[in-house]
């Protein structure tokens, strides 16, 4: 058997989802998670549901019956020195909260190589951005000093581009993927922490599920990419559907945001991948919008940043800030973008209000 790695994972719901592929490929994660959450994974294991091309129905992973070990516990005596990666799976206003923001602390000064799956890139990846002004967008995060501490060449970003969900009518434990694409990540500054990444790249993609009628190759694998800009596709796609869920008084599907005006989604769209291109990108890093659009005829929810608003979320991920101020330092702006931003900022108030 050749070397297990240990992971630690910040963050259970798109946490579970990279777990239980690591632990299919052999290796070791823990999740952190909250108490109750926990106590289920660590009982009944997480369960993660897919489709999977030429089956019917979903295919149902139980981390408790795969080659690797997979556990959840919360922030308190977790020693980020005995991990060889850990994955930062959080939404971004999370990473401020009592217990999550001293374990991060803990994260940085260990000096552990950290991969990002959240769609809001972690403050010092920008830092690795050539043609960003990573500290005039300080603003864009809940609270930025949770990143000073670290060191941008120990942080890498993976675009989070499956979508996947936790059923309301299911445990916690329990989490569906709908839209079964692949985290596609950068690499490492350090060659030695990118062989991390290309060995579980490999592990994954050389896995196999036993279903109990046969041995089936499962989708979402892990993508290594040599570009810093390659996780940044994933922009696009938030600005052209996520973030246009939000209405003046309501949220809509992805779907309906890309589609009940198709031309001011692919205006976005591009106007989204032509920043990334002038920051460095190449074109063809980025998913044509077609692909995207037509992926998003089966996105038939609010994205989770719509429906944490419609919850009542004082503080969500802002990466339909980030992108407008990232695009002003490159003097470009789009009313629809501008718009979208001011109505997020609109509910984010009224929320903050109410919570007062």
């Amino acid at each position: 058997m050749a070397t297990q790695y240990k992971i630690l994972i910040m963050g259970a719901s798109y946490g579970s989802l990279l777990g239980t592929k690591l632990a299919l490929a052999g290796h070791a994660t823990h999740l952190i998670c909250l108490p109750a959450e926990a106590a289920l994974i660590n009982k009944e294991g997480a369960i993660v549901r897919m489709p999977v091309k030429g089956r019917d129905g979903l295919v149902e992973i139980n981390s408790k019956k795969l080659p690797g070990k997979l556990s959840a516990g919360g922030t308190a005596g977790v020693n980020p020195s005995d991990y060889d990666l850990v994955a930062l799976a959080m939404q971004e206003p999370q990473y401020r909260s009592p217990g999550v923001r001293e374990l991060l602390a803990a994260v940085a000064q260990a000096k552990v190589p950290c991969m990002s799956i959240m769609n809001m890139p972690p403050l010092p990846y920008l830092k690795r951005i050539p043609g960003i002004d990573a500290d005039a967008c300080r603003s864009c995060y809940t609270d930025a000093s949770v990143w000073d501490a670290f060191d941008p060449k120990l942080v890498t970003l993976c675009s989070p581009d499956p979508q996947a969900f936790r059923p309301p009518e299911e445990k916690v434990n329990v989490l569906q993927v709908r839209l079964p694409t692949n985290f596609k990540s950068a690499r490492f500054d350090s060659d030695a922490h990118t062989a991390i990444l290309r060995r579980l790249e490999a592990d994954i993609e050389a896995s196999r599920f036993d279903t109990g009628s046969g041995k089936v190759e499962l989708p979402v694998k892990l993508k290594v990419h040599d570009s810093v800009f390659v996780p940044l596709a994933k922009w696009a796609m938030l600005l052209a559907g996520n973030y246009r869920c939000v209405q003046k008084d309501s949220v809509r599907p992805i779907k309906d945001a890309v589609h009940s005006d198709l031309e001011a989604s692919r205006a976005v769209y591009n106007w989204v991948v032509k920043l990334c291109v002038s920051l460095g990108a190449n074109e063809k890093d980025m998913v044509p919008f077609e692909k995207y659009a037509n992926a998003a005829l089966s996105l038939l929810t609010p994205s989770s940043a719509a429906r944490a608003l419609a919850n009542g979320a004082p503080n969500i991920e802002r990466t339909d800030r980030l992108v407008q101020t990232i695009a002003a330092q490159k003097g470009m702006r789009l009313d629809v973008v501008d718009q979208t931003v001011a109505l997020v900022d609109g509910w984010l108030e009224k929320n903050r209000k109410k919570a007062a």
